[in-house]
């Protein structure tokens, strides 16, 4: 993936085999194209990390079975590039505009999404009292973060299985 920034319009259109014309018709810009490819990423996302979850018991079971499912996504990313939206994350934190606005709002409801099983697996007394909710779901961010580099850039063929390993200990759960 070349990224939101290497996306154009005539590119997609030479893929597609369309003209220009045909394609801005369907975006009407580079940002509105940059915004479908955020909102796509999110879904595939959503598909594939989220939807597998949610028949699962909420609290712990269900923390679990996401870091399950979000460490193999992160691991074995759809596209060759990697995660659409922790790509697009780096290269837009930076910047502001719609473009940023959108990628926040899809990792702030993550964020709060994984902040809420952690708090009701604290309420239920499936995790500590003291466990703070919002420093969970950063950390277990963190630690999906950092199977890109160590799997791509440090060729550790362990990175998958070191994350999980990770997240359970966090979680409480180290088997």
């Amino acid at each position: 993936m070349d990224g939101l920034e290497g996306l154009s319009i005539g590119q997609l259109a030479n893929d597609l085999e369309m003209s220009k014309a045909g394609v801005i018709g369907h975006f009407g810009s580079k940002e509105e194209l940059q915004l479908a490819t955020i909102d796509l990423g999110a879904e595939i996302f959503r598909t594939l990390v989220w939807d597998p979850v949610v028949p699962v018991e909420r609290g712990l079971a269900r923390l679990l079975a996401v870091c399950d499912t979000w460490t193999s996504y992160s691991s074995n990313p759809p596209f060759p590039g990697g995660c659409v939206m922790a790509t697009a994350s780096m290269e837009f934190a930076g910047r502001t505009g719609r473009v940023h606005d959108r990628l926040a709002t899809y990792f702030d409801l993550w964020h709060q999404t994984l902040v809420a099983e952690a708090r009701w697996a604290v309420e239920h007394g499936e995790l500590p009292p003291e466990t703070d909710a919002d420093t969970m779901a950063f950390s277990l961010q963190a630690l999906t973060a950092a199977i890109k580099t160590a799997k791509y850039l440090s060729a550790d063929p362990e990175a998958e299985a070191r994350c999980r390993s990770a997240m359970r200990a966090l979680l409480g759960r180290d088997s």
